[in-house]
């Protein structure tokens, strides 16, 4: 009877493990993704998602420069939190990436507040 048991929980392991792989390949939609996810895509990604709402990227959807300065805030906003939160924890390029692209969105953010108010 042990042994039976032993058997039925390995079968059980054995499907769990052909799952897992199954599972942990990627979808054909992944396997088409032109980068890895890492921390400097991620700023990236971040950075020129606040570029367009400066309206200095062209909108990919629209293939506008359209404008939306509180929704840009809020990104070099997240990207300020996020410096904070890794402080310590990066490498030195991912330190640099991230420092420029606020340094250059907060540029680009007091210039067009001074747009707007003139």
């Amino acid at each position: 009877m042990s042994e039976e048991k032993d058997n039925i929980e390995k079968r059980v392991d054995e499907k769990w493990k052909e799952f897992a792989k199954e599972e942990a390949k990627p979808s054909p939609e992944e396997s088409n993704l032109p980068f890895e996810v890492d921390f400097s895509n991620f700023v990236t990604s971040l950075g020129l998602q606040a570029m367009i709402f400066l309206g200095e990227i062209a909108n990919p959807v629209s293939q506008k420069k359209e404008e939306n300065i509180p929704q840009a805030k809020f990104i070099i906003d997240t990207l300020l939190m996020l410096r904070e939160k890794t402080k310590g924890n990066l490498k030195e390029d991912e330190t640099n990436l991230l420092n420029n692209f606020i340094y250059e969105l907060q540029m680009k953010f007091v210039e067009k507040n001074k747009e707007i108010k003139q």
